[in-house]
C-alpha cells in the first residue's frame, strides 16, 4: 500500500470517527481493521491506526488553526467529509516535517473530490490555500 492509499485509509477512519463518541473509537477502530480488504499486513494497520490516533490527540489544536483560518466557517458548519479531510491536511502541514505543504493540499484535494460534494475539493482547496499562505 503506498502513501496515497495510507492516506485515504486515515481518512476513512477519521470520517469514521465523527459518528462514534471517543471511548467507542478503540472497537470501530479494531472493526475497521478487520473489514477492510484495503489493508493487507498488520505494519499497515499500526501506521493507519497510529496516524489517526496523532490527528484525534490534535484536534482541538487543529481544529483552532481552521477556524482561525477561515471566514464565514468554522468546523462546526463543516460536512463531515471536508472536515476529516482538512484536519488530516492540516496535521500533515503543521505536525509532519516529511510531507510538502503542497503534497498534503494535493492529496487532500483529490480525496475530497472523490469522497465529498461537486465543490468540496474546491472548498478544501481554498482552505488549505489560505492556511499554507497565511500560516498561523
Amino acid at each position: 500500500m503506498g502513501r496515497h492509499e495510507k492516506r485515504e485509509q486515515v481518512f476513512l477512519l477519521l470520517f469514521q470517527a465523527e459518528f462514534h463518541a471517543p471511548e467507542e473509537m478503540p472497537r470501530q477502530e479494531r472493526l475497521f481493521m478487520e473489514d477492510n480488504e484495503a489493508i493487507s499486513s498488520q505494519k499497515e494497520a499500526d501506521y493507519i491506526e497510529a496516524r489517526c490516533d496523532a490527528v484525534r490527540e490534535r484536534l482541538a489544536e487543529i481544529d483552532g488553526f481552521i477556524n482561525r483560518n477561515t471566514e464565514g466557517w468554522n468546523t462546526s458548519r463543516m460536512g463531515k467529509v471536508e472536515l476529516a479531510v482538512l484536519r488530516l491536511a492540516v496535521f500533515e502541514m503543521r505536525f509532519d516535517d516529511d510531507i510538502p505543504a503542497g503534497v498534503a493540499i494535493d492529496e487532500a484535494v483529490e480525496i475530497a473530490k472523490k469522497y465529498g460534494q461537486d465543490n468540496s475539493g474546491a472548498f478544501v482547496n481554498a482552505i488549505l490555500a489560505k492556511i499554507a499562505k497565511l500560516g498561523d
